[in-house]
């Protein structure tokens, strides 16, 4: 009689043993199915859509963790929620800070998604990233954002928001980037932003209705960028410079800030620096020369006089970002 070679008996307990814990697990509900609450947060934010056939996978009698298109688990939680759509109609319903476990959240590209940012949005604790742009939502920005303590990246861009920037944004420590450029939002920057609790966020302001001046406490603060064009500022706009700063990105065009160009000094890694269409007045400083990263520069409509410096890549550019100023002269302009 032929005994079984010992190796072909371990293979052949170890396939049994395969197969008997794969039976196992497929007949075991899981640990991590869909949460109920969420699960009913989720269903009705479809409600609130009008049920459109963006969410076919929506299916109630299904695992929203494993077969609904935009949604993302960790742990059986709801983590991401993502839905772009164009044929999407209606409003972000309260239902939306039921999903507490929620780290990122994107509804983009949503031009018939309309009315406010309901409040309910501050339960979400441990929310890190909040994108909601290219859409028509409208109101003001909650004043109590501010509690979202993990968010580090805030952006309502291209909507129709209102009001005033919330002075709690400068509460949130881990905050990068504030871009709620592209709306409606009226007054000015707030003082609150001249101590920002943790980060300096890049600062994305332009296209409002903001006006006024801004505060001198912002002096204080390293922004990596600010960009504040299309909007009423006036006064003071060289709190934003300084030799020791890292600024990359400077767009202060569109306004009517009026300060004396000669007596800032550059941060030495800028990149691009536009100051075009305001009141600025002085001489080009012979310190622009020395700004060897310089890609995008214009200081055009504004009331500045004398010699463009020499040298660097000042003569690179073309004549139009030196134009309508009061009395400029020197190459890539006229000769003095």
């Amino acid at each position: 009689m032929r005994q079984n070679n010992p190796t072909q008996t371990t293979m052949k307990l170890l396939l049994h043993l395969s197969i008997f814990f794969a039976i196992l697990f497929i007949s075991l509900p899981s640990s991590y199915s869909c949460n109920s609450v969420e699960k009913n947060a989720l269903l009705q934010i479809k409600k609130s859509f009008n049920n459109p056939r963006k969410f076919s996978s929506w299916n109630p009698q299904t695992d929203c963790c494993t077969t609904w298109s935009g949604v993302k688990c960790t742990n059986g939680r709801v983590t991401d929620l993502s839905l772009f759509s164009s044929k999407l109609y209606g409003q972000i319903p309260d239902q939306i800070g039921d999903l507490l476990e929620l780290r990122s959240l994107f509804l983009t590209y949503l031009p018939h998604l309309t009315g406010n940012i309901p409040r309910t949005i501050t339960k979400l604790k441990n929310l890190d990233s909040l994108i909601l742009r290219h859409n028509n939502l409208s109101g003001p920005i909650p004043d109590n954002i501010g509690e979202l303590k993990k968010l580090s990246f805030l952006d309502l861009s291209y909507n129709q928001f209102t009001g005033p920037i919330p002075g709690s944004l400068s509460q949130m420590p881990m905050l990068e980037t504030i871009k709620i450029d592209h709306n409606k939002l009226t007054g000015s920057v707030p003082n609150s932003f001249g101590s920002f609790v943790g980060n300096v966020p890049n600062l994305y302001l332009s296209n409002n209705k903001l006006s006024g001046k801004i505060p001198s406490s912002l002096s204080k603060n390293d922004f990596n960028g600010v960009f504040l064009s299309k909007n009423s500022f006036t006064g003071d706009g060289s709190m934003f410079f300084g030799r020791n700063k890292s600024t990359v990105s400077l767009d202060l065009s569109r306004n009517m800030f009026e300060f004396d160009l000669s007596k800032v000094q550059f941060a030495r890694g800028i990149v691009d620096l536009d100051l075009s269409h305001n009141r600025i007045f002085g001489s080009l400083p012979r310190e622009l020369i020395e700004l060897r990263g310089l890609k995008l520069f214009n200081v055009s409509h504004n009331r500045l006089c004398g010699k463009i410096p020499r040298g660097g890549l000042l003569q690179s550019f073309k004549s139009y970002v030196f134009a309508h100023n009061r009395c400029l002269c020197g190459a890539p302009l006229k000769a003095c």
